[in-house]
């Protein structure tokens, strides 16, 4: 089995979060750019590169520090005592900072305004909803995967999350450190800073209730 130490396991979590925000931000920029006013057309052009990028990520950094690049995958791991209080704590500080370092790329790479304040709303009992079902299928998807076809975390994780933008009316963040992150950016991905908390809470949620059905339903006898 593979050891790595915990520097290596935070510049993964770092760099892959980092990866994610500058592929979601900047696709979502090209998109838009590209896109000619057609909303469908961007957020198609949003979706493949954000699905494409996690399936790399989670493979090729997956094996070095579990490949979270997500607070509330590394919450669900915590609760099934995966990882410790302290190094839960260390993994989500460093997932953070590589998401706002990628806003701050993609921004770069875009000649944006490099610090921003997103002014997109994205608000409403229908919206927090969709970011608990949103948060609850891919830790459901990740935990299932786990138990059935390990190999297969890094594909199937990729096709949930480009399925989720289009079926649920948050396009799905499911990721607190994407959910602030993307609070920094006025462009085509961003949420409205305002908005934040709420999201963060409904992917924490939606984490929290996916662990607790797999506990019973992935459970042989």
């Amino acid at each position: 089995m593979l050891q790595y130490s915990m520097a290596q396991k935070l510049f993964a979590e770092l760099l892959g979060t980092a990866f994610l925000l500058a592929t979601v931000v900047g696709s979502g920029i090209m998109g838009e750019r590209l896109a000619d006013g057609n909303d469908a057309i961007a957020l198609l052009g949003n979706t493949i590169p954000t699905g494409a990028i996690l399936i790399v990520l989670i493979t090729t950094l997956g094996p070095i520090s579990g490949g979270h690049f997500n607070p509330a995958v590394t919450f669900v791991f915590w609760l099934s005592k995966a990882i410790s209080v302290k190094d839960s704590a260390l993994y989500i500080t460093a997932q953070i900072i590589g998401g706002l370092l990628g806003v701050l790329a993609a921004h770069f790479m875009f000649e944006e305004t490099l610090v921003q304040f997103s002014q997109k709303v994205r608000t409403g009992e229908a919206q927090a909803l969709a970011e608990v079902i949103a948060a609850f299928g891919l830790v459901f998807t990740i935990l299932a995967t786990l138990k059935f076809k390990r190999e297969a975390v890094a594909v199937m994780v990729g096709l949930y999350i480009t399925a989720a933008y289009w079926f649920t009316a948050s396009t799905s963040f499911a990721n607190p450190a994407v959910t602030i992150a993307r609070g920094f950016s006025d462009t085509f991905s961003g949420i409205r800073p305002a908005d934040v908390p709420a999201f963060i809470f409904a992917q924490f949620i939606g984490a929290l209730l996916a662990w607790m059905v797999c506990a019973k339903l992935l459970r042989e006898k």
